[in-house]
């Protein structure tokens, strides 16, 4: 056979291979709405006004950067970045660059719960620990001092009426103080973790009462690990994410140079340097070392940019510009407001009238999320951490609806997804 035949033979075959690379040209198709949006995307002449109070802003708080998304109907009308992603690689902040978001990550992890409810895998009353609890490994069930441990539900941890109080300080944070008292060498796994919580007492009866908890939200992305047979991060990637459409969402590091891809650098409130979370004596940046946030897992894990987070509420949201990934049913119940008790599961609050907010504050990031009744969303998230309690948290809704009523108008009407 001369060569040209064989050349000939040989394209046939691979015409007839199957692309391997199919699923990746389909992924990065959908991944185009992230890779063309720029700070120039926003650079509206009519909004200078608005990105003048946005700076003074974050000169005053002394933050380093924020990233600021809006929507309006689930359409993507505005998102750019101010100041610094990061200052000393003269990296500036972008719509796209993505950064720790805390405690917002609960909402996340509150939507995986409702899809898993909807196919009947789990319940909302089902039982966490004892004989007939989801997490029933006999190292959990003989590790329980206080009885009432088995009767917390599902709810109850979406709702922080677990029982669990910080007595003992945060589990999830206090991890150097756990080794010391435990004298372990390592730090404990988060199932290690478990077992070491389920010896203590409970603060109230579970349903009774509520106390903010990570460790709550902790043990639901351990249940939801055990009910899917994935880890929390590809079910959550699989199954709510990628159908929402948001695809920059990725598990937290705990180090500068662990970093993701477009990941910001964060900036503490302050330069003290604290011993490492993992009992390793070093004397480490705050925001990096100082906790272990990859192990908050479902608590408050996930990094993501403004805009991703601004897609995956649309995809929850009961508006029809974006298909949702939940029920309509599961929306209604993460937004339900009880006239006595504020909170939601996922959501921090919602006023009953429309309006749901979730926030989130660790020492590197503060995050904003402000859902309002007319289905307008907008989402604040910063790179740098202040110690002001409640006062800076306060100053950035201010400015939201502040700049909201005089600029809203001014928007165009547009969708950058």
């Amino acid at each position: 056979m001369c060569f040209t035949s064989v050349v000939f033979l040989l394209l046939l075959i691979i015409k007839r291979i199957p692309d391997n690379h199919t699923d990746k040209k389909k992924e990065s198709v959908k991944l185009a709405w992230s890779d063309t949006i720029s700070n120039s995307s926003s650079d509206v002449r009519e909004l200078s006004g608005m990105d003048r109070e946005i700076e003074r802003f974050k000169n005053k708080w002394e933050v380093a950067g924020i990233s600021i998304a809006v929507t309006r109907n689930d359409s993507l009308i505005y998102a750019k970045g101010y100041g610094w992603a990061d200052r000393e690689a003269k990296i500036e902040m972008t719509p796209t660059s993505i950064m720790r978001i805390a405690s917002a990550s609960k909402l996340i992890t509150a939507t995986a719960i409702m899809k898993l409810c909807e196919q009947g895998k789990i319940r909302l009353d089902s039982k966490i620990f004892g004989p007939t609890g989801l997490l029933n490994d006999t190292a959990f069930t003989n590790a329980i001092r206080d009885q009432r441990i088995t009767e917390i539900t599902i709810d109850h941890l979406l709702q922080h009426k677990g029982g669990f109080t910080l007595g003992a300080g945060d589990p999830m944070f206090n991890t150097a103080d756990i080794m010391e008292v435990k004298h372990l060498k390592t730090p404990p796994t988060n199932n290690e973790l478990v077992k070491i919580v389920l010896g203590r007492k409970l603060g109230f009866k579970p349903g009774s009462g509520r106390r903010y908890s990570n460790f709550g939200y902790m043990l639901l992305s351990l249940a939801i690990e055990k009910v899917t047979g994935k880890t929390y991060w590809d079910y959550v990637n699989e199954a709510i994410l990628r159908p929402a459409g948001a695809f920059k969402f990725r598990p937290a590091t705990n180090y500068y140079e662990h970093r993701h891809s477009d990941e910001v650098k964060y900036y503490g409130p302050d330069t003290v340097k604290i011993k490492e979370y993992n009992g390793s004596g070093r004397m480490v940046d705050r925001v990096y070392g100082g906790s272990n946030i990859n192990g908050l897992m479902g608590a408050g894990g996930w990094v993501t940019s403004a805009s991703d987070l601004a897609r995956f509420v649309a995809a929850i949201d009961g508006c029809n510009g974006v298909k949702d990934i939940i029920s309509a049913e599961s929306v209604s119940r993460m937004t339900y407001r009880d006239d006595d008790d504020k909170q939601t599961r996922g959501w921090t609050d919602s006023d009953g009238k429309g309006k749901w907010t979730r926030t989130g504050t660790l020492g590197s990031t503060h995050v904003l999320i402000e859902r309002f009744p007319d289905g307008e969303c907008w989402v604040v998230m910063t790179n740098s951490g202040v110690w002001t309690g409640h006062h800076f948290s306060k100053d950035l809704t201010r400015l939201v609806d502040r700049i909201r009523t005089r600029y809203r108008d001014i928007f165009p009407r547009r969708n950058l997804w």
